[in-house]
């Protein structure tokens, strides 16, 4: 089911979450993946959809292989090249050998899988000891079902606040996010990642929960209020030697 989602709706993600056409790509994630990124050797981009991470992690000059488990996507990451190379597969079986990549990268992708422990394991797996993990997810308060901005007129002054569903609930939920278009979302506690991570040997060397970037707060001007909650949050994990 989440995979045929994909196929049928991979132009969503292609048109409005690459080549530049999305704020917080431009402004937050990409920035953020260049740095954490560079000098890197041979990186394995998770979920990679068109390539866009993969096209810069190559033009910094890492060796890269991107994967995702969409025929769709796969065929436009071949398209738009960039020099990395890329292949069909989930994240749960890893067609690669241990300890092949200093550098694991997978950018809101986490939220869609299923067995996310065995994909966690492989990604342990398949990195060399003292090798690093650039995570990134939709911030889980954000993924609680029932989240919602809410404007509250019934105070005076009104008031806006960001009402948090069942956080601690594991939960999945298929989302009209735009006019018919349906993605299935899995959330998960921040403790439900960071526990499998340590269980496969990956410790948090840095954890980021950036502000919005000034381009996505610019399309949202009805939430006065976003900048002081993260949608993005970024963990950069190191493989125990």
């Amino acid at each position: 089911m989440t995979d045929a989602l994909w196929e049928t709706h991979a132009d969503w993600w292609i048109d409005g979450f690459t080549d530049g056409a999305d704020p917080e790509y431009v402004e937050q994630i990409m920035p953020l993946v260049a740095a954490e990124l560079a000098g890197a050797g041979r990186v394995l981009d998770v979920g990679c959809g068109d390539g866009q991470i993969s096209r810069l992690a190559a033009s910094q000059g890492s060796t890269v292989i991107g994967i995702d488990p969409t025929w769709n996507c796969v065929r436009v990451a071949h398209e738009r090249g960039g020099g990395a190379v890329f292949a069909r597969s989930g994240a749960a079986a890893l067609p690669f050998a241990d300890a092949s990549f200093d550098t694991v990268v997978a950018c809101l992708v986490f939220e869609h899988i299923d067995e996310v422990d065995e994909a966690i394991a492989e990604v342990g797996r398949v990195l060399r000891p003292g090798g690093r993990f650039c995570f990134f997810l939709n911030h889980p308060i954000l993924q609680a079902p029932g989240s919602v901005w809410v404007d509250d007129h019934m105070v005076d002054p009104p008031e806006q606040y960001w009402r948090l569903g069942p956080y601690l609930d594991e939960t999945e939920t298929i989302e009209e996010v735009e006019l018919g278009v349906w993605i299935r979302f899995v959330h998960r506690p921040m403790s439900r990642y960071v526990n499998a991570l340590a269980a496969n040997g990956l410790a948090v060397e840095q954890m980021v929960e950036p502000a919005p970037p000034p381009g996505f707060l610019a399309q949202a001007p009805g939430y006065a209020a976003s900048a002081a909650f993260p949608r993005l949050m970024y963990m950069r994990l190191v493989k125990s030697p």
